[in-house]
């Protein structure tokens, strides 16, 4: 078994577990990035989302205007490619986290990546909510902040699960390419250590352990969304 994995995996072995370029190493920065910037990301694009749904015309706090805004800035947000992101944002990050490379640099660009396309996504799924529960709740003298609590919220937990596991799993695409503009994590481990310095076993491994990651992640949304 020794010399197999001496054989096919030479330069997994060379890499090793601890350092800063080791598989740990990697495999922190990947969790870091992915669950700072889910948590950053997710909580503006509820946020997006939630204006996106009550300000129209006929919604529950209507401001046109404000809803158009919220409207355009999203669509931009969805509409920028994550590499133009990060250089248009590099002057925000550095102004926060002092530098432009590492994985606390690559949070701002991620989570200004995601908070958007989340966005639309619970826009969705509050759109998708029957309107007579909506006007039930106003029946029965319920507030507008009740209304968004217990109604818009609760009654779509489910599906806010579903799709906050879809945005996760794309989280996980964007650490990755940001792992190629020197974020690190398995982004770099397989792109630059792997693929760029001719050690395909490298590539594999950090390739196979993101769809392992990715993998965990649909299965646990799923149960959740199950549970709920």
């Amino acid at each position: 078994m020794s010399n197999w994995l001496q054989t096919y995996f030479y330069n997994v072995l060379t890499l090793g577990w601890s350092g800063d370029l080791g598989w740990s190493q990697a495999i922190l920065e990947t969790l870091y990035m992915t669950s700072a910037s889910a948590l950053l990301g997710g909580a503006l694009g509820l946020l997006l989302g939630t204006g996106l749904v009550i300000t129209p015309t006929n919604g529950l706090i209507p401001h046109p205007r404000l809803n158009h805004f919220l409207s355009l800035i999203t669509s931009i947000g969805r509409a920028l490619p994550f590499v133009i992101m990060v250089v248009i944002v590099s002057p925000l990050t550095a102004s926060i986290v002092k530098t432009t490379i590492g994985p606390t640099a690559a949070l701002i660009p991620l989570s200004l990546s995601i908070a958007p396309f989340f966005a639309r996504q619970v826009e969705v799924v509050f759109l998708s909510l029957d309107p007579g529960k909506v006007e039930a709740a106003r029946a029965f003298g319920a507030t507008d902040w009740h209304i968004i609590k217990n109604v818009y919220f609760h009654e779509s937990r489910s599906e806010l699960v579903r799709v906050a596991t879809v945005a996760l799993i794309s989280l996980v695409g964007l650490t990755t390419m940001a792992g190629v503009i020197g974020a690190g994590g398995l982004g770099t481990t397989a792109i630059v250590t792997g693929y760029q310095r001719f050690e395909p076993d490298v590539m594999w491994v950090a390739t196979g352990l993101i769809l392992i990651l990715i993998l965990f992640i649909q299965l646990s949304g799923n149960w959740l969304a199950r549970r709920l």
